[in-house]
C-alpha cells in the first residue's frame, strides 16, 4: 500500500540524517497517516479513507461534504 493521503496528496519525502560529525546519510519522512471511516449523510453511507492527521482537522472543521467538494473540484478524486 502506498503512503499517500487521499484527500491532500501528501506523500514520502526524502531528507537527510546528519550526524554529529555532519555525515549525511538518505533518510524518508513519512506523513502521519491513519484509515478511517467517515459518514456521509447525503449518500447515507460509510466511506474509508486513509487520511493524514492534518485532513481530519480539516474535516472536523468544514465537513466532510464539503472537503470532499474541494478534492472533487481540482481533480484529485
Amino acid at each position: 500500500m502506498s503512503r499517500i493521503c487521499d484527500l491532500t496528496g501528501k506523500k514520502v519525502i526524502v531528507g537527510n540524517h546528519v550526524s554529529h560529525s555532519n555525515i549525511k546519510t538518505k533518510r524518508k519522512f513519512y506523513p502521519n497517516l491513519q484509515t478511517k471511516r467517515f459518514y456521509i449523510p447525503e449518500e447515507d453511507e460509510w466511506i474509508t479513507l486513509k487520511v493524514s492527521t492534518s485532513a481530519i482537522r480539516t474535516i472536523n472543521k468544514k465537513g466532510i461534504s464539503a472537503v470532499l467538494k474541494e478534492v472533487q473540484e481540482k481533480g484529485k478524486i
